[in-house]
């Protein structure tokens, strides 16, 4: 029944965009979506519409791994579908794409742009002059910074554009200062929805559903970070679970751990309070630690569309900076197991994820650590569990930085904020709480006792 009903709240919303879109009424439409609600199929119906209409689309995703998955997912969905993968000189474009034959891939515009459908990034996209398109569609919209905006708009100015994106995750980055351009127009900062929607009254529609996040989660990351556009999973409770196998006589170290997260779909995975350098030894071991151990358990995951091992390209390790995905990776990750950084690791999908929480181990909570839309992405890409590793103590670490964002002219302020998201996350994340104890080796790792024996003992 949960399914069912989710099914036709989404249909019915999803059939309101496209009319609303294809109508042409509009200049554009944005759709807000959170994580995992459906953006691809959206894109794909999408697609097929205009496509069975005569008309061709072009699409602009934020990084190649966007595009890559993109691409592998709409051929695999409408294999009739011609579809031009529009790539940088040099780039190697990957077997999930390769192995489509309706893809055809490469660096020259002359070459793909015949197809019905052509991706491509927006960097990429800068690069295309001469051309247009009527119909376009703007991935993870609100990652798109409006200076890259400014530079592809040419090519669909005349045309219709479908702004799709998740209002809750990482806002546009940049390595240059930019504090000098806020509150102004023209600020390049600005998300591609922000600066459009300043210009132009356009309709806003927001999916309904998640079907990444089981009913474990979804709730969790609504209240966190969706608390006045929240949304439901696509699943009822008990469709998905993990089950591991036997630890055998010898339990290892992260049992306790991998145990905690297939029953309930969360842990956290504590080790002792320390100020510690940000790329932590025991926390990327710990990472690494626990990525092994799910592979050695066998875990076995069971969801609506059947049963199927938990392999090491189903596992990814999320961090905040680029030098803890290089600790990990040197704790010995298993191959196969994806590690990266939350900008990264945006728009994608995993059947569980190993967090590496922003503030562990820190003496402050700065607004890059505290960023809501960082620990937004790093607890929402999985289907089936998240496990975050942190050192005890970032409750108190919040309590001693309380909220206080600096205001701006003309800047609307973000809700919720990272502290209140953090504070939200960590009080859920309390009561699945695995304690890591030292090993023989010094390292800290193994787990006590598990959350659940002690809320039973409690």
């Amino acid at each position: 029944m949960v399914v069912t009903s989710a099914r036709a709240a989404a249909q019915a919303v999803t059939d309101a965009i496209l009319d609303d879109y294809t109508g042409g009424a509009h200049r554009g439409v944005v759709v807000d979506s959170p994580p995992g609600a459906g953006k691809t199929t959206l894109v794909v119906a999408t697609a097929m519409r205009l496509a069975a209409a005569g008309e061709r689309l072009m699409i602009v995703a934020q990084t190649n791994e966007q595009v890559d998955d993109l691409v592998d997912k709409l051929a695999g969905r409408s294999p009739g579908l011609s579809i031009g993968r529009l790539h940088a000189e040099g780039f190697e474009p990957p077997e999930r794409v390769l192995r489509h034959a309706s893809v055809v891939p490469d660096n020259k515009i002359d070459k793909v742009e015949g197809c019905q459908v052509v991706v491509a990034t927006a960097d990429k996209w800068a690069y295309v002059s001469g051309r247009s398109w009527r119909w376009a569609i703007v991935d993870e919209a609100y990652q798109m910074r409006s200076d890259k905006l400014l530079a592809v708009a040419p090519l669909f100015a005349d045309g219709h554009t479908l702004f799709v994106g998740d209002p809750g995750q990482l806002d546009p980055f940049s390595v240059v200062e930019s504090e000098r351009w806020s509150g102004l127009a023209w600020d390049p900062m600005q998300s591609a929805v922000a600066v459009t929607q300043r210009i132009n009254d356009l309709p806003v529609h927001r999916l309904p559903v998640s079907w990444r996040l089981p009913g474990t989660a979804a709730p969790v990351v609504a209240r966190a970070f969706y608390p006045f556009a929240g949304f439901a999973a696509g699943t009822g409770p008990g469709e998905r679970r993990l089950e591991p196998a036997p630890p055998g006589a010898a339990p290892g170290p992260w049992d306790a751990t991998v145990e905690e997260a297939a029953a309930y779909g969360w842990a956290l995975h504590e080790l002792p309070a320390r100020h510690t350098v940000r790329t932590d030894p025991e926390v990327a071991g710990a990472c690494a630690g626990i990525a092994a151990r799910l592979l050695e358990r066998g875990v076995t995951a069971h969801d609506e569309h059947g049963s199927h091992p938990v392999t090491a390209d189903r596992i990814a390790i999320g961090c905040a900076h680029n030098d803890q995905v290089a600790a990990v990776r040197a704790a010995g990750v298993p191959e196969g197991v994806t590690v990266d950084t939350a900008n990264r690791l945006q728009g994608r999908e995993y059947d569980v994820t190993i967090v590496w929480h922003p503030l562990s181990g820190r003496r402050d909570a700065t607004a890059f650590h505290l960023e809501s839309g960082r620990l937004c992405v790093l607890t929402s890409r999985h289907r089936h569990a998240c496990v975050v590793v942190a050192r005890a103590g970032i409750a108190e670490l919040l309590d001693e930085h309380p909220s206080s964002p600096q205001v701006r002219l003309n800047v609307p302020i973000k809700f919720p904020d990272g502290w209140a998201a953090n504070q939200t996350v960590l009080a859920h994340l309390a009561g699945h709480r695995v304690a890591g104890q030292p090993t023989a080796g010094g390292s800290y790792g193994r787990a006590s006792r598990s959350a659940r024996s002690r809320r039973h003992s409690s």
